[in-house]
């Protein structure tokens, strides 16, 4: 099992990402209560099968793009 501050060593990715991943359920963990707060463990598989996901907004369909006006400068 794998520390919060390990896994983002080995997917060089933000604390707040790597939480943020195991809040949505993309990155498997086991949580334990302390005084401090919750504390995640993850699993080394889990943390090599991991793929990441994209990022941003996700692409039009081209059926809601047809018709769009174009812009000047578009040919």
């Amino acid at each position: 099992m794998l520390t919060t501050n390990e896994v983002m060593e080995r997917l060089q990715a933000p604390y707040q990402t790597v939480i943020s991943w195991i809040k949505k359920g993309l990155l498997e963990s086991k949580r334990e209560e302390t005084p401090r707060g919750p504390v995640y463990y993850v699993p080394q598989s889990a943390v090599e099968s991991f793929k990441e996901p994209r990022r941003g907004r996700p692409r039009k369909p081209l059926s809601e793009l047809k018709g769009r006006p174009r812009r000047k400068d578009e040919a």
